[in-house]
């Protein structure tokens, strides 16, 4: 039936496309916009809305921002008709009533969003669409209502329902593995060689969220290392001429990289749901594996430490201050400054170590001097610790860590 319908679809559309071009060609995108709001065919509604997308794509970036305008506001909800609705719904509560309500509530961009949606690879032009928005918002902030439909859309369509786990590895497919080296955000790969070294040996393994509409393109990947005890710097890790260990004689796995392949869904979280799924399906899979922990970066603790030159502290002291900052340095809203702990935190791990000279790239350096963390899964007490720090703000540390961060205090009380 699949291939009738597309052999169907293929007939009507060149047909469609040879008795219409013209006029089609001729309509702004205004007027494709409304064609395809208006449109109850199937078959011809994904015409239009392809030819929208063909040429949304090559619109310029002031041309993309005039569109935006016109999707923000030329498809708003009415006022009026939402208060109207509502009072009708008060005055008598019935499915109809309230189906006006819900109905004049919805502005027209999200449906116009779903009609584009329906065209097979639309899904990921629709989020490298909300990227050239998120870039124009910070200077045209009366497109943020357009946002707010793609997040709440994307936190539909993107939800862990619909994702699915894959590991990859050095068989995957070239067009995958090409995006991995793109896409990696913390540790650089820089060559295909690199990229071998990372996925290929016994002891290395990597996994994604793929969506069903982005098959070949991943949401998001972790990479994980096998090892004997907990490592304290990224170098060995990822060293050269390491030698890999057979996977039964791991007993930790490392989750060292975490990168987002899609700035256009920025905001939608997969990040905790990557984490946890990876830890269930290795504790599954290799039962000798006893430890789950992260080897992770610092990014804001140069910031902090407003310039300060860490660098000719003593090395204990890299680590103290590192401390420090994870437990103490906090938001207005009571949560930890750092985005990379805010995010291993809400999850459910705890700070387990701090490391001097774990991360001497630039980037590391640049960053925290090189300090590295250590954020441990511990499956019995994941749920616990993310409710603490839900609830109450509450962050779960080792007791080396907290001495670490002691003795910075104690300093500054001196």
């Amino acid at each position: 039936m699949s291939a009738l319908a597309d052999m169907l679809s293929t007939i009507f559309e060149r047909r469609y496309r040879g008795v219409r071009e013209a006029d089609r060609d001729n309509r702004s995108m205004e007027e494709l916009a409304h064609d395809l709001l208006g449109n109850s065919g199937e078959i011809s509604g994904g015409l239009v809305a392809r030819q929208i997308l063909d040429r949304y794509a090559a619109l310029s970036q002031d041309e993309k921002r005039a569109f935006f305008e016109f999707v923000t506001h030329g498809l708003e909800i009415s006022p009026q008709t939402v208060r109207d609705t509502l009072e009708a719904y008060e005055k008598k509560p019935s499915k109809a009533s309230y189906r006006a309500f819900a109905a004049a509530c919805e502005p027209g961009r999200q449906e116009f969003a779903r009609r584009l949606n329906r065209v097979p690879g639309a899904t990921g032009k629709l989020v490298d669409m909300r990227h050239d928005l998120l870039r124009l918002l910070k200077e045209h902030k009366n497109l943020e209502p357009l946002d707010v439909d793609f997040h709440h859309l994307f936190g539909s369509w993107f939800n862990r329902g619909f994702l699915v786990l894959r590991p990859i590895n050095w068989d995957s497919s070239a067009s995958i593995l090409e995006k991995i080296i793109e896409y990696e955000a913390v540790h650089a790969i820089d060559s295909w060689d690199d990229l071998r070294r990372r996925l290929k040996p016994s002891d290395r393994r990597c996994f994604g969220f793929f969506h069903p509409s982005m098959s070949d393109d991943p949401l998001i990947f972790v990479e994980v290392a096998l090892t004997r005890g907990v490592p304290n710097s990224v170098q060995g890790l990822l060293a050269d001429e390491r030698e890999a260990i057979l996977e039964e004689d791991a007993d930790t796995a490392v989750f060292y990289s975490i990168s987002n392949c899609q700035a256009g869904l920025a905001g939608i979280s997969f990040g905790n749901s990557l984490i946890k799924q990876v830890v269930s399906d290795l504790s599954r899979d290799l039962p000798n594996l006893k430890t789950f922990v992260t080897l992770s970066p610092i990014p804001g603790l140069n910031k902090w430490l407003g310039g300060s030159q860490i660098s000719l502290l003593p090395r204990d002291d890299h680590k103290a201050l590192a401390a420090h900052y994870l437990l103490e340095a906090k938001r207005p809203d009571g949560f930890p400054v750092d985005p990379v702990a805010r995010f291993h935190l809400g999850n459910g791990a705890q700070i387990h170590a701090v490391h001097a000279d774990a991360d001497t790239s630039d980037n590391g350096m640049r960053q925290s001097n090189g300090v590295m963390v250590n954020y441990l899964y511990d499956l019995n007490q994941i749920s616990q610790n993310h409710e603490k720090f839900a609830a109450e703000k509450e962050i779960t540390a080792s007791h080396d860590v907290r001495t670490l961060s002691a003795t910075v205090k104690t300093s500054q009380g001196d």
